[in-house]
């Protein structure tokens, strides 16, 4: 199969590429050039930029392409411009959060509807236009590239490259040990996917042909937050290691909500513990987050503590005020 990811070197993209070519199909990524790139000698590379220029892809033809990176309508117009008919079948892979708030723990696909469109198409990518803009991102494919069309929403994608560093934040705080803090609410829950797993169900939703929209997620039933944590922290985590449950309010108060990656805040959202029941029986295998702790703490070695995560200073005194 002849495959075109649109977005291929960075995270979500670079695991669907390097899936797509280990199981012998053509790929070919187009982006920027920008990103350093690790795929294979047999992933054919083109230069573009879907905001300004897509004309490396004039002539070409493909059975499929993958939209890693459809952030607004207009990325779908242009894309679509550029490919029409010749893309074949075109998978976006959106994000749940472009579901309206849910109340239904385990809902479907078919018992969700997505946001409305925002006020503000241009309006830049932030907590509050993030979901609706991706909702009518979903819209646009639909109507540029018909019926020929899957839309995957994942929740969390996490594992080595992610370039957000959100679940990296866990496997080295937990590497680290000592009291550690965790974001509380009893009711929030936690569901994932690892990158590789996201992949791989892509291209099997490719090779099968397989149309609509899949929750790409787990585990189902979904864990609480703390499991998640503790799981991780049993992984990695040296002896004598405690993890302490902060209430949201303290850490609203202290302003450092942005400092916990992977928590949804005050409010629990059942948007993380939504049913994948559709995706499992159209092939989703999920792997052991043991495995993705592991994967992501060799990829992340040893390097220096980033800027934006929670320092050790701070957290101290966090905790200070808790005990």
């Amino acid at each position: 199969m002849r495959i075109l990811i649109v977005g291929g070197t960075s995270f979500v993209g670079r695991a669907t590429a390097i899936a797509a070519a280990s199981l012998g199909h053509d790929v070919t990524v187009i982006n920027r050039g920008v990103t350093p790139s690790d795929l294979p000698d047999s992933v054919t590379r083109l230069i573009g930029d879907r905001q300004r220029d897509l004309s490396s892809l004039a002539g070409l033809h493909f059975d499929a392409t993958v939209d890693a990176i459809a952030y607004r309508p207009s990325d779908v117009d242009k894309l679509f411009a550029a490919l029409g008919a010749r893309g074949g079948h075109y998978l976006q892979i959106s994000s749940v959060s472009a579901y309206q708030d849910t109340q239904k723990e385990g809902a479907s696909e078919d018992q969700l509807e997505l946001r409305a469109d925002p006020l503000d198409f241009d309006a830049p990518i932030s907590g509050s236009s993030y979901g609706p803009l991706k909702a009518a991102s979903e819209r646009r494919g639909l109507e540029c590239f018909g019926a020929a069309t899957t839309i995957v929403r994942p929740t969390y994608v996490v594992g080595s490259h992610d370039a957000t560093l959100r679940f990296p934040y866990w496997v080295a705080r937990l590497v680290r040990g000592g009291r550690v803090a965790v974001p509380g609410h009893s009711e929030a829950r936690m569901q994932w996917i690892d990158a590789r797993d996201l992949a791989r169900f892509v291209i099997t939703l490719l090779e099968t042909s397989r149309y609509g929209a899949f929750h790409a997620l787990g585990p189902t039933p979904a864990p609480r937050y703390g499991e998640f944590v503790e799981q991780i922290a049993a992984r990695v985590a040296p002896a004598g290691t405690q993890l302490v449950s902060v209430n949201p309010e303290t850490i609203l108060d202290r302003g450092l909500e942005e400092k916990f990656p992977l928590w949804s805040g005050v409010e629990p959202e059942l948007v993380m513990a939504l049913s994948n029941g559709r995706a499992l029986e159209a092939g989703l295998n999920l792997r052991a987050l043991e495995e993705t702790v592991d994967d992501t703490l060799a990829w992340w070695g040893d390097r220096e503590w980033p800027a934006h995560w929670l320092d050790e200073n701070t957290e101290s005194e966090l905790l200070h005020t808790l005990s």
